[in-house]
């Protein structure tokens, strides 16, 4: 099962859609500059800004219960998750700016394709190999997201439909379905709060609450992040 996840996980990772759309509305980090306001009086010059208002978490106290049990493992997970489907979101960007800038054709495009997923095996193997298979499914659930297909619609895309039904049939083996699409205001909705929290810069305050320590850390190698 481990094996199917990587498999797929680094499909996604080089899903290069031409025209592929995110769901992702993250501003902050983006590089874009916002124009400071400002007023002089007299000699004094008064900069004008808004400040985000803070969140307080406090430490809670255990919860006991399959449900609770069931929340830990989704916010612990998310968090060894996350970084890597935004990482997922920059290789597509920055492969779909290359194919988009050189007008690469299909025999070059998918010579190029082939190239970023050795690329990212060599990269990210070891770590994904890591993940659990719980952790595998959720981060192929996030990658969609960042992405905008299902991991059918995208392996069907880049490699074949006979390849996206084939890893279709083994994933429902384990109860898992490529063909269903990330859900934020259905099913996914836990995921997609935890995906808000994150993006308001929250989220190291809110793990904290839960688990009374710092997230774990991911490695991302720089020209990733």
């Amino acid at each position: 099962m481990k094996r199917l996840y990587l498999y797929i996980i680094i499909t996604l990772m080089t899903g290069l859609a031409p025209g592929h759309r995110s769901c992702n509305a993250q501003t902050a980090g983006t590089g874009s500059k916002e124009v400071l306001h400002y007023i002089v009086e007299g000699k004094d010059t008064i900069y004008i800004d808004q400040i985000r208002a803070s969140k307080v978490y406090s430490r809670l106290p255990k919860q006991k219960g399959k449900d609770w049990r069931k929340y830990y493992r989704l916010v612990h997970n998310f968090s060894k998750t996350y970084p890597y489907a935004l990482a997922a979101h920059k290789i597509v960007a920055r492969a779909d700016s290359t194919i988009a800038a050189d007008k690469l054709k299909r025999a070059k495009r998918d010579r190029y394709i082939d190239q970023v997923q050795k690329e990212l095996f060599n990269v990210f193997e070891k770590p994904l190999r890591g993940l659990t298979v719980s952790q595998g499914a959720l981060l192929m659930k996030l990658i969609d997201r960042e992405i905008g297909k299902s991991s059918f619609d995208i392996i069907k895309d880049y490699k074949s439909g006979i390849a996206a039904r084939f890893w279709n049939g083994i994933a429902k083996m384990f109860g898992s379905d490529l063909r269903k699409p990330y859900d934020p205001e259905g099913e996914d909705k836990e995921i997609e709060d935890l995906v808000d929290i994150w993006e308001d810069g929250d989220f190291p305050a809110f793990y904290m609450s839960l688990f009374w320590q710092d997230p774990p850390i991911v490695e991302i190698p720089e020209e990733y992040r």
